[in-house]
């Protein structure tokens, strides 16, 4: 059976609806960090000059407002909305048969809420004294009312607090559509990697956003009503850091498990061949999970923290790379001897893989105590966290947009201008970013206005400059990605009913618009069921369905 096009807003299931509302949500976060960013980099080639077009030079109070909305923006309301609430969306009910989510209702709830957070984090700048400017991790007591005394603060823990239960009302979702409503026959064992990369994500949502909320809170507490829970002296700031971490680092992969996922399916759909030893990625996938809460505190080595519990952070973070291990070895292991094929998506994944195996041995360092703590606050940290988190999320949401767009639109993005988009950005997030790794390296803190004050730090002016062109071509290089997007929104809804050739049930069942599945859906296979010598001699393809 052939995927019907989505040709009127009459047809389309309602949960695409919401993954498009989320998907242009995205981007237009995308977008204001991204010149964000610019901003950024501006300052650290060129401090105290005026910005081009804008004709003002930064303070350092606008500097730190900058950045801080740059962190937030980008992890909150940038690659959550495109990855989790787009894509999960999108995918989990028609990925596993199911026609709807468990909870329409509570999904469009959730899209209101985000939106509402999305909108009050952006009102932050228009208040009093302007925008928080503590960075991303809010620490107090820089975020209490002596050290940011504005309504700023206040507006955007307003907007954490939103947004957490937005996020937490979607897992909750995806969580009981993916447990729930798998079709017959569709056992843990024959899900899609990306599924399981999503329901991982999913979970972890579900356990720790709460304990993001529950800091957001307590620090509005304190603003606002008089509460001392972080307070210097009758409080712990402490405190705030292991809540905030204890958040934070399952967040990394919160982020990066759906990318896991896509990147796995992906190798295994271009190479035509099936995932090396899947069971072994999803055993892997899911010890990362369950280790990710156990290994905040590397983030805390100069804090203050007991050696003891120091060496026990530092040896769980080491053992983590582990499983990661396994899953990236899985992934080359089913490119070896494949059938590759270079569309878009497939560069991506390629892409992915790369600039995350780096960013991953730079996190090396970070999580030994003795190079972490010389390193402790360096543009090093900064390249790593861009590497791990912005470089190799953004590729792999790419590639997971390039892929999908026909089950979203009904239209496919056009294969030059995207395989333009990617050797131009690709080569120059690794320069970007490698480029911070090196200033890190020649010893240059974050978050300073102006490096130059000092004198040792004069050295690293080429190396700033040299990633600050890289940073300005980067950023129009991402305008191909917009006219793709454009042109191909203004042509008919063309698209084939499975232009990739794979045998996932999102490519190879019917929606009803209903909101069903296709009646009697019986899956007997695996999602990687590709080149079978039998299937090949009987139906002229390389692939079959995991239905048929």
């Amino acid at each position: 059976m052939a995927v019907a096009v989505n040709a009127t807003a009459a047809d389309t299931p309602g949960y695409v609806r919401i993954a498009r509302r989320y998907l242009w949500c995205g981007f237009a976060a995308l977008a204001v960090g991204g010149l964000l960013a610019m901003l950024i980099r501006f300052q650290w080639a060129y401090p105290g000059r005026p910005v081009p077009l804008w004709g003002k030079a930064l303070t350092p109070a606008g500097y730190q407002s900058v950045f801080t909305l740059h962190g937030l923006t980008m992890i909150f309301f940038a690659v959550t909305p495109l990855l989790i609430g787009a894509m999960g969306t999108l995918l989990v009910p028609s990925m596993v048969g199911a026609g709807r989510l468990a909870f329409p209702r509570l999904a469009s709830v959730a899209w209101w809420l985000f939106l509402l957070s999305e909108l009050t984090a952006f009102a932050s700048c228009f208040v009093e004294l302007g925008a928080p400017g503590n960075g991303w991790t809010m620490y107090p007591p820089l975020s209490t009312k002596v050290e940011s005394p504005g309504p700023g603060q206040t507006v955007m823990l307003v907007a954490m607090l939103l947004w957490v239960v937005s996020s937490v009302m979607t897992a909750v979702n995806l969580l009981t559509t993916l447990i729930r409503g798998r079709a017959n026959g569709l056992g843990w064992m024959r899900l899609p990697l990306t599924a399981w990369g999503l329901f991982l994500t999913s979970l972890l949502t579900a356990l720790f956003l709460p304990v993001l909320g529950v800091a957001a809170g307590l620090l509005f507490a304190d603003r606002e009503l008089g509460t001392s829970y972080f307070a210097a002296r009758t409080g712990n700031p402490l405190l705030y850091q292991h809540l905030f971490w204890i958040f934070g680092h399952p967040e990394v992969y919160i982020l990066i498990l759906p990318v896991w996922g896509v990147v796995g399916d992906f190798v295994a759909f271009f190479s035509r061949k099936p995932a090396f030893w899947y069971r072994g990625t999803v055993y892997a996938m899911c010890a990362i999970t369950a280790m990710s809460g156990l290994v905040y505190a590397h983030h805390m080595f100069v804090a203050g923290i007991g050696p003891m519990l120091g060496r026990s952070f530092m040896i769980l973070t080491l053992l983590i790379s582990l499983p990661g291990e396994v899953m990236f070895l899985n992934w080359l292991l089913t490119l070896w001897r494949g059938s590759i094929r270079l569309d878009s998506p497939m560069l991506f994944a390629l892409g992915t893989m790369i600039v995350f195996g780096i960013g991953g041995l730079s996190g090396l360092y970070l999580g030994a105590i003795a190079t972490d703590i010389p390193l402790h606050d360096t543009m090093f940290v900064v390249g790593h966290f861009h590497l791990t988190m912005a470089a190799a999320t953004f590729l792999g949401t790419f590639g997971a947009i390039y892929f999908w767009f026909p089950k979203l639109y009904g239209r496919q993005l056009n294969e030059t201008l995207a395989k333009v988009h990617f050797w131009l950005t690709a080569p120059l997030l690794l320069l970007v970013f490698g480029g911070q790794l090196l200033a890190g390296y020649m010893g240059q803190p974050r978050r300073l206005f102006d490096p130059y004050v000092y004198e040792f730090l004069h050295r690293v002016k080429v190396v700033n400059h040299g990633t600050t062109m890289f940073a300005f071509v980067l950023g129009a290089a991402q305008l191909v990605f917009v006219w793709n997007l454009i042109a191909t929104l203004r042509r008919p809804a063309t698209a084939v009913d499975n232009p990739w050739r794979v045998g996932t049930l999102e490519w190879t069942t019917r929606a009803v618009p209903g909101g069903e599945a296709a009646p009697a859906l019986v899956v007997r296979r695996g999602p990687h069921e590709l080149s079978n010598p039998e299937v090949l001699a009987a139906t002229g393809r390389d692939y079959i369905g995991q239905a048929e």
